[in-house]
């Protein structure tokens, strides 16, 4: 779907591509933005429009949250059509190095420059709630992106995947005991984190898109508990060969893999950890927008993508958020989002050690382009004739570097290039629909 803005730049509900087409074509609008892709209708505002009521859902992840525009229904606000895919990849990881490696220059040019300096651990206060940046900046690029999405479309609610409810508890306020644990959604939390823990294979045999079993890595007959550290994941075929026996006894002709098992027992999910920490922080950043906050567990979102047969992706995480009792025109193309940034405050490369080896440009700006613009370069003659359309790496020498889908096109002029759209810290590529079999898997994208 194509978003749409009246001439005061307020948004309206999102269009079709080819009505999109046919008013541009009619000279009605005007491209008000490549990604994600808008229109300006320039004979009409939003008071002569009808506006329907449209939730951005999230799941956020700590590598990549999963966004959703979707539109309810008039009659029943669990009946929802998806309108538009994201997927955000944050760039968590990339700060916490740059930091890592600011704070190793740091410390080598004070321990060069003054060797007797006196240490200083404990003058340094944080607010409360302070995050570290790598996490702050999930909080952040999530929150920027609802706050542009509510200016490219009529948004009146935000669903978010937050904290876990229990359908036998809702249904039943008087459950207790054993019963209350085995409702709709029993099993779905832990299995979500050992699928995530063991890469959705089996343990021990490295079998991928087979059903897998919760398998007991010291059996309850010789003692076992049911705690996490004491679970994992297995095939049918392993498991019923594994039987009562201890990983010790079963896996006694491959040590190789008993290490790598044990190991991986032992190791925390620290993308887990970044999710934990940040929900809150999200959450209550959420909340300024003024808009309603529906939360939901992800339990519930697995029962829901499962009900309606969804391959599992960040984008088709965000659809099944919440309540929904139907879905409509979910297989769409996903727009992936990468965080990229605005440039480095450094001036001076580094080498492994830490010591200075070059120098950067002074100025971000050559000759009225910037890196990260996405620009068309029309070349007539020579080596590189021809049309480049991508995102420009600027030199200041004039000779730029356009990143293309396919390639990297090197030493255009900037005389043969025009902006398309100013650089915004993203990089946007285009996902195409999923396959969908009869039996309700999903194959590589088309």
């Amino acid at each position: 779907m194509v978003f749409v803005l009246d001439r005061r730049k307020s948004p309206l509900m999102p269009c079709t591509e080819k009505r999109a087409w046919k008013l541009l074509g009619a000279g009605r609008a005007r491209v008000h933005r490549l990604r994600p892709f808008t229109i300006r209708i320039v004979d009409r505002h939003v008071s002569s429009c009808k506006l329907q009521p449209v939730q951005i859902k999230l799941d956020p992840g700590s590598k990549t949250t999963g966004i959703a525009l979707v539109r309810q229904s008039q009659q029943s606000e669990a009946s929802i059509t998806v309108l538009n895919l994201f997927e955000l990849a944050h760039r968590g990881r990339q700060i916490s190095e740059a930091l890592t490696a600011r704070r190793s220059l740091r410390r080598r040019r004070r321990s060069a420059n003054l060797r007797y300096r006196a240490p200083r651990f404990n003058n340094r206060t944080r607010p409360k709630g302070w995050l570290a940046p790598s996490l702050q900046h999930r909080v952040n690029t999530t929150r920027a992106w609802v706050n542009r999405l509510q200016r490219l479309a009529p948004v009146t609610s935000i669903a978010q995947e937050l904290v876990r409810f229990d359908l036998q508890k809702i249904e039943n306020p008087e459950i207790q005991g054993v019963e209350y644990q085995q409702g709709a959604l029993l099993g779905y939390e832990i299995r979500e984190y050992l699928l995530e823990k063991f890469n959705r294979r089996c343990a021990y045999c490295d079998a991928k898109n087979v059903p897998l079993q919760i398998d007991h890595v010291t059996p309850k007959a010789e003692g076992g508990s049911n705690r996490i550290s004491n679970l994992t994941l297995a095939c049918r075929s392993c498991n019923e060969a594994k039987g009562a026996q201890t990983i010790q006894e079963f896996l006694a002709r491959d040590p190789v893999r008993l290490k790598r098992i044990q190991a991986w027992l032992k190791t925390p999910l620290k993308d887990a950890a970044a999710v934990n920490a940040t929900r809150w922080a999200l959450f209550n950043a959420l909340k300024g927008t003024e808009l309603p906050v529906e939360i939901a567990s992800g339990g519930r979102t697995k029962w829901n993508r499962k009900r309606f047969g969804m391959p599992k992706t960040h984008a088709f995480d965000a659809v099944c958020v919440g309540v929904v009792d139907t879905v409509t025109h979910w297989n769409l193309p996903v727009l992936t989002i990468k965080a990229t940034g605005r440039g480095l405050y450094k001036r001076t490369l580094l080498t492994a050690f830490g010591f200075p080896r070059g120098y950067l440009m002074r100025t971000k700006s050559v000759h009225g382009f910037r890196t990260g613009d996405t620009v068309r370069a029309v070349v007539p003659k020579g080596k590189k004739a021809g049309t480049h359309t991508g995102r420009v790496v600027v030199r200041t020498s004039g000779s730029f570097d356009i990143k293309t889908l396919g390639a990297l096109v090197g030493g255009v002029g900037f005389r043969h290039c025009r902006i398309l759209m100013r650089g915004d810290g993203y990089s946007y590529a285009l996902r195409n629909r999923m396959l969908i079999t009869e039996q309700g898997g999903a194959s590589s994208p088309s």
